[in-house]
């Protein structure tokens, strides 16, 4: 066979290809997600979420007690823990698909939070009195933990119910940082710099949906700050 036949194979090769290639992923610009208005939230439960004039996002709950005693003055245990498990979410209005999150967390104490991901219910089931816990936004989509102290079960970064972060990460009572990439098929979480944790991502849950920050119960507090999104596509 002649040279100039086996480079027009390579030829036709090479550009088969690169037809049959996956489309590259493209990076769209990184975005603020944090307004003073949080116009691209929406507020699910009685959080109150604010931005301080320094752009930090606080996120508190103001108990109402007439919601646990009602008329009565005496209460059961099991009406408190009802009361008590209650959430509540901020969620995005828009669902995203494959995306970057960069975001920076402090809680305090035994402060327990996290960062719902694909969650199609929107936290419809954690609510509302009592919450079902076994229809929370961690059974639907992803939860990505965050709790107040070392030691815990799920330390922050964890991907809840599936993987657990590794410990001692955390910089307890201080601002955290966390980086998440979320992909069809993998999800990959570092916690100040540090990969924590990669999940494959389990086949029955949803590739696309929206971002969430949780409260987790009637005491609980939190605040966020420097939340930026960078969207990833396919090229045509």
């Amino acid at each position: 066979m002649s040279f100039r036949r086996v480079g027009t194979l390579l030829i036709l090769v090479v550009s088969a290809l690169v037809l049959l290639a996956p489309p590259a992923l493209v990076a769209a610009e990184w975005r603020d997600l944090i307004t003073p208005d949080l116009a691209a939230w929406d507020k699910l439960g009685d959080g109150i979420w604010r931005v301080i004039e320094d752009g930090t996002l606080t996120g508190y709950r103001r108990p109402a007690t007439k919601a646990l005693f009602g008329n009565s003055e005496a209460i059961t245990k099991k009406q408190f823990e009802d009361w008590v498990g209650v959430q509540s979410w901020l969620y995005t209005k828009k669902d995203y698909g494959e995306f970057d999150l960069h975001i920076e967390y402090q809680v305090h104490g035994t402060g327990n939070s996290g960062i719902s991901l694909r969650d199609p219910t929107r936290a419809k089931f954690s609510i509302m009195q009592p919450a079902d816990y076994k229809n929370t936004p961690a059974h639907h989509g992803y939860e990505i933990q965050i709790s107040g102290r070392r030691g815990s079960s799920s330390p922050s970064g964890s991907l809840y119910t599936f993987v657990s972060a590794k410990d001692g990460v955390q910089k307890d009572g201080e601002w955290n940082s966390f980086d998440i990439e979320s992909r069809k098929d993998m999800i990959r979480v570092r916690l100040n710099g540090e990969q924590v944790v990669e999940f494959a991502g389990d086949p029955k849950r949803p590739k696309v949906g929206p971002i969430g920050l949780q409260l987790h119960d009637q005491f609980n507090s939190a605040m966020f700050r420097n939340i930026r999104i960078r969207e990833i596509t396919g090229t045509e």
